[in-house]
C-alpha cells in the first residue's frame, strides 16, 4: 500500500556506530540530522586557577549544554599524588591510526564530572599544583614542596572560582573529595560554611594520620595477606618463588625477588636497588615472613618516606606526609562541620587504600554528635577506585553506575532542600 497523501517519510538507519536520520520531503530533497547518541549534552569552558606565588593550574568547568542555569555546582577535590584534573590512574595514548588520545579506564573524576552535568550540575575539575597530563611533573617546585594546607587552600581558590562562574547556583555547592581530598574536604567546609552546602567523602580517611595509612598499606596489609594466604603450613615461612609470582603481592610490591635480595634506596621518590647483606642470607627457597619479609617491607617502606634536604621530591614527599601527620584526624574534626552542611560517605567494602572501617567510624562519629543529616553508601565487591576489586589489592578501572546514580539521587533529592529550609530557620530563631 502506497502511502501517496504523505508529505514526508523518515527513515530511520541505526548500525552500531551508524545513526543518522534521513527526512525525505515532498520536493525530493534530503535533510540529514545527527541522532540522540551524537548530540552534545555537555560544554565546557577552560579556567586557569592563580593559586598564588606566581603558582597557577589548569582547571575545567563542565556544565549542561542546554539553558542557562543557574545550576547546582560541584567541586572536585583529588586523592593522593600526581593527579589531575580527571584523577587519571594510568597514561593516555595516541592511536597510530587516528592520532586521537586512548584514554586509560581509570578517570574518577572525568565520569563524575560528565555524570552530573548530563543531569543538570555545573563541576569544576582542576590540575593539583605543579601536575599536567599523564601525571607529568611540570612545576617540581610547586609540587615536591607541597603541603596539606597548599592543597588545602588551592581548593579554596578553587571553590571561590566556582562561585563566581554565571552558571552556577552559589546556593547550592557541593564539594566532593575522594581518598586524601576526604581529609581536604571537611576543613574546606568548615572554613568557608556560607560557601558549602553538601560534602561527599569517597573513599574515606578518618582515624589514622597519613603515615600510618601508608604503614597499613606497605607493611601491615601484605604480612597479613602473605600470613593468610600463602603461608600454607601455618609455619612462619613463606615460598620466595610462590611469593613472586603471586598477583596480590605482585601488584602492592612489585619483584618479590628483588625485595628480599636487594637493598632499596630512595633520594626524594627516586629508588635505586643494590645488593642486600642482611636480608634472605641463606637465599633458600623459603623465608619467614616475621623475620626477613616484614623487615624488607619495612625498609622499603622507609626508603620511600626519606628525603635528603635540599633535593626535589618526586615521589612520596616528606615535607607532604609530615604536614598530613601534623594534622587533627578527620574523625576527631568533624564534628565542627556545620549543622545544615550535608554530609554523604560513600565506602567500597574491599577498599584496600582507606578500608572500610574508616568510613563506619566516621559515620558512628556523625551519629553520636546527632548531625541532622548524614548518610553512609557502601558497596561490596568495589575497591578503592569504586570497581570490583578484592580486599587486598585495588584494581582499576571506570566508577560503577550505581554508585554515580547514589551520588546524584542524593544530591538531587528535593527532602534535603525542605530540610535545610529548617536548619536555616533554627538557627535564626
Amino acid at each position: 500500500m502506497f502511502l501517496s497523501t504523505a508529505k514526508i517519510m523518515v527513515i530511520a538507519i541505526s548500525v552500531f556506530s551508524i545513526s543518522l536520520l534521513f527526512y525525505i520531503g515532498s520536493s525530493g530533497s534530503i535533510f540529514t540530522t545527527f541522532a540522540q547518541s551524537d548530540l552534545q549534552t555537555t560544554k565546557h569552558r577552560d579556567l586557569v586557577i592563580d593559586l598564588g606565588n606566581n603558582i597557577s593550574t589548569n582547571a575545567k568547568l563542565v556544565y549542561p549544554s542546554v539553558g542557562q542555569g543557574p545550576y547546582p555546582g560541584v567541586l572536585l577535590i583529588h586523592g593522593t599524588g600526581p593527579m589531575d584534573m580527571n584523577e587519571t590512574i594510568g597514561y593516555i595514548r595516541i592511536d597510530n591510526e587516528t592520532g586521537s588520545k586512548m584514554y586509560p579506564p581509570t578517570r574518577p573524576f572525568f565520569q563524575i564530572a560528565e555524570y552530573l552535568s548530563d543531569r543538570g550540575f555545573a563541576v569544576l575539575q582542576y590540575d593539583k599544583r605543579g601536575i599536567g597530563e599523564n601525571m607529568s611533573i611540570l612545576d617540581s617546585n610547586a609540587y615536591g614542596n607541597i603541603t596539606f594546607n597548599d592543597l588545602k587552600q588551592d581548593a579554596e581558590k578553587a571553590l571561590e572560582v566556582l562561585i563566581q562562574q554565571p552558571e552556577v547556583d552559589t546556593n547550592k555547592v557541593t564539594l566532593i573529595g575522594h581518598s586524601e581530598g576526604t581529609i581536604i574536604t571537611p576543613r574546606v567546609a568548615i572554613d568557608n560554611p556560607d560557601k558549602v552546602d553538601n560534602i561527599v567523602l569517597m573513599g574515606v580517611l578518618a582515624q589514622k594520620t597519613m603515615g600510618e595509612l601508608l604503614y597499613l598499606q606497605d607493611v601491615h596489609t601484605p604480612m597479613q595477606y602473605a600470613k593468610e594466604f600463602l603461608d600454607h603450613n601455618n609455619d612462619g615461612l613463606l615460598s620466595v618463588q610462590e611469593a613472586s609470582e603471586d598477583p596480590v603481592l605482585r601488584g602492592t610490591l612489585g619483584n618479590i625477588t628483588l625485595l628480599l635480595t636487594q637493598n632499596t634506596t630512595s633520594v626524594n621518590g627516586v629508588v635505586a636497588l643494590h645488593p642486600h647483606p642482611d636480608l634472605n642470607t641463606n637465599n633458600d627457597d623459603f623465608i619467614s615472613i616475621d623475620d626477613e619479609f616484614k623487615p624488607a617491607l619495612v625498609e622499603r617502606f622507609e626508603s620511600i618516606t626519606k628525603m635528603v634536604p635540599g633535593e626535589k621530591c618526586t615521589g612520596i614527599c616528606t615535607i607532604w606526609l609530615r604536614s598530613h601527620d601534623a594534622i587533627t584526624p578527620t574523625l576527631d574534626i568533624i564534628g565542627k562541620v556545620p549543622s545544615d552542611i550535608s554530609i554523604l560517605i560513600q565506602q567500597g567494602e574491599n577498599d584496600s587504600q582507606t578500608y572500610p572501617q574508616q568510613a563506619f567510624l566516621l559515620h558512628q562519629r556523625l551519629t553520636e554528635l546527632n548531625h541532622p543529616d548524614h548518610t553512609l553508601k557502601t558497596y561490596p565487591d568495589l575497591g578503592h577506585v569504586f570497581y570490583p576489586s578484592n580486599k587486598w589489592l585495588t584494581s582499576m578501572g571506570p566508577i560503577q553506575e550505581n554508585v554515580l546514580q547514589d551520588l546524584f539521587d542524593w544530591l538531587s533529592d528535593p527532602a534535603r532542600e525542605f530540610t535545610k529550609v529548617d536548619f536555616i530557620s533554627s538557627s535564626h530563631s
